[in-house]
């Protein structure tokens, strides 16, 4: 072998790993985990960053259509900010509200809940199970401590929204730059088109998905909230409110929204108005929120479901009750930082994607071929048959003499 060819087989291959490929997991696992801990850490900061965040990409096309229509820039950039003050202020005094009413209500079941707590020790107790063990097991049980789920909720929302100042102006300062961001973007994608898509894709995927889930989460509030009022359960318009805002919360909204007015039905009108509850919630939300919601937000997520069950753990996790709220916009925008802005690394998406593969999508788009009917081949064949009359002799004599074959043979 020449030298020249010996040399050039052992020169290491273009693209290696100055790293072992396992390592560089690693080390990459160990950075997010001190990311992980350093956010948990400020979650009272990023909290209301990401709260503002979202709410101006979502307001920010007023501001673009203010501008089209011919108003000025400044009066385009108040209104932003003051739909994104109204939208604040509207969430925190219906929240303060709902929680004021709550606070005062739960004492007046204490007599009720211990009536049941007494019958479920004494049902259980027929069964055969131990008295003394059922009562250590629902000594602690009270309509607070069950309650609990809807005021995790209710308190993380208030919490971030009691930092008034410092959220109200985040939502001003984020109005003031967003009104000059797009023409920034169009400059930074002369350099940068792939980051400048993936920022205009995270945002698109915000707002059609906030705005999807705005909209059909008043539908199901306004509808639970004469549910519930016909029914005699107390507080529906709280009730209403809950069912709102976990209508932002992927797969288990549903649930949390459920439980407070199916416990409060339970010591009011007993296990048959419980039932009544929880049956009409169900019709009311699995034709609203699995059915007819699914079909007007798409593939805007861009989520599998268990990806968005996973985001909701790991945000709620990460900055508290908000973060459960916030889990699929926060998911968008992570995707778009690591995944979206590599063109390597798009091979990722199809993985972790809820919707069609781009395969799909073009058989979906090219109509099937259909097959030529009975009538369409006889005329086709008599066609040929004229064809062949119409040619000239000389032709018609190649085609009836038979192949020449060899002397010889």
């Amino acid at each position: 072998m020449p030298h020249s060819t010996l040399e050039g087989s052992l020169e290491e291959p273009t693209g290696s790993y100055a790293l072992p490929r396992g390592l560089i997991v690693l080390l990459s696992a160990a950075a997010a985990v001190v990311a992980l801990a350093g956010m948990r850490a400020a979650a009272g900061i990023l909290g209301p960053v990401f709260l503002a965040l979202m709410l101006t990409v979502t307001a920010s096309p007023l501001s673009d259509w203010l501008r089209r229509r011919g108003a000025p820039a400044w009066a385009a950039v108040t209104a932003t900010v003051a739909t994104t003050y109204f939208i604040v202020i509207a969430l925190a005094a219906a929240v303060a509200v709902s929680v004021s009413q709550l606070v005062t209500l739960l004492p007046t079941y204490a007599n009720q809940f211990d009536d049941l707590r007494s019958d479920l020790s004494a049902a259980l107790g027929r069964l055969g199970a131990d008295p003394k063990a059922i009562e250590d097991a629902l000594s602690g049980v009270d309509p607070g401590t069950i309650l609990d789920a809807a005021g995790w909720l209710l308190g993380g929302v208030a919490g971030a929204l009691s930092d008034a100042l410092f959220l109200l102006a985040l939502l001003l300062f984020m109005g003031l730059d967003a009104g000059r961001y797009p023409a920034r973007l169009l400059s930074a994608a002369r350099q940068r088109p792939q980051i400048v898509a993936a920022l205009r894709s995270f945002a698109h995927g915000t707002r059609q998905y906030l705005l999807v889930s705005t909209i059909f989460g008043l539908i199901v509030a306004v509808i639970d909230t004469l549910v519930l009022w016909g029914l005699g359960v107390p507080l529906p318009l709280l009730w209403g409110l809950l069912a709102f805002i976990t209508n932002y919360i992927p797969n288990v909204g549903f649930i949390i929204g459920l439980v407070p007015p199916a416990l409060l039905g339970l010591l009011e009108g007993g296990p048959q108005l419980m039932l009544i509850v929880i049956a009409l919630y169900c019709v009311i939300n699995v034709v609203i929120q699995s059915i007819i919601q699914p079909k007007f937000v798409g593939d805007a997520v861009g989520l599998s479901t268990t990806l968005s069950f996973l985001s909701l753990v790991f945000w709620a996790f990460v900055i508290g009750p908000l973060g459960a709220l916030l889990a699929i916009p926060l998911s968008l925008l992570l995707k778009a930082m690591l995944i979206d802005i590599d063109p390597t690394s798009q091979w990722i998406s199809g993985l972790i994607s809820g919707g069609p593969t781009p395969e799909e999508l073009e058989e979906q788009e090219e109509p099937p071929k259909a097959a030529p009917s009975e009538a369409a081949q006889s005329e086709a064949a008599q066609s040929e048959a004229a064809q062949s009359e119409a040619a000239p002799p000389e032709r018609k004599q190649e085609r009836a003499d038979p192949l020449p074959t060899d002397a010889s043979s």
